[in-house]
């Protein structure tokens, strides 16, 4: 709890994974990539129940016998490639409120973002606590750096290239000069459950920012991914001093 409010956590993982099949169980650094959100919900001081939500019986057997709570088999109907992530919620909080179980906020953590870690969470759900009379839920940002629009450009007739921005490259870009400029992560999000029954999203008027240091956004799609974050794991002791 989180000043008399109950939080709820809950990680989607389903079975099917086209990019990096059986990504959700693949083992980084020993632990099932599962394992890492479920470590983060588990070390949060707020957290009052951790449920996955999957579709695949093996997928529930580890989430369980890591300490997370599997109390359904997710619907074939909404465990498709093309689900949205919002229907996955409001099955989960459907299926808890009719066994009486309420809450007050929910963060959902992705299986594909291992780096996030419990003291997130918990700086996230304060600063949300805190921002109640403003803000309604929060997500994660991080900073765009060398993939910003100042030093993209445009492909033309003979692939010659010019700036996506402004009209010329005769005067240098340096990246301390350019405004500065966030994306979405997709490492944590949070909100009231009032506020996603009612936007059916995180993301509106009232959503604030968590903001994500570089080595923490990497999210897991490809084999390429699964090898770099499992290097940046192993050396997260460096990265966290």
């Amino acid at each position: 709890m989180i000043n008399n409010k109950k939080v709820l956590a809950l990680i989607p993982a389903r079975g099917g994974s086209k990019g990096l099949p059986g990504k959700n169980i693949k083992h980084m650094c020993g632990v099932p990539l599962i394992g890492w959100p479920i470590k983060a919900a588990l070390n949060s001081k707020y957290i009052d129940k951790l449920i996955v939500s999957t579709d695949d019986e093996n997928i529930a057997a580890i989430a369980r016998g890591l300490g997370a709570d599997v109390p359904f088999i997710r619907p074939k109907k909404i465990a498709m490639d093309d689900t949205p992530t919002i229907d996955v919620i409001n099955h989960a909080i459907q299926f808890l409120e009719s066994s009486g179980d309420f809450f007050d906020y929910i963060v959902l953590l992705e299986a594909t973002s291992p780096l996030t870690e419990g003291t997130d969470i918990d700086c996230a759900l304060n600063d949300l606590y805190n921002a109640k009379d403003m803000a309604k839920s929060i997500v994660g940002v991080a900073e765009v750096e060398l993939s910003h629009p100042s030093f993209c450009v445009k492909i033309g007739e003979n692939k010659l290239i010019s700036p996506y921005m402004g009209k010329s490259f005769s005067a240098p870009i340096r990246r301390q000069d350019v405004s500065q400029l966030h994306y979405f992560e997709g490492t944590l999000y949070i909100s009231t459950i009032d506020s996603i029954k009612h936007h059916q999203s995180f993301h509106h008027d009232s959503t604030m920012s968590y903001i994500v240091p570089k080595w923490k956004a990497f999210e897991v799609d490809t084999l390429t991914d699964f090898i770099c974050i499992e290097a940046i794991m192993k050396n997260k002791d460096k990265l966290n001093a």
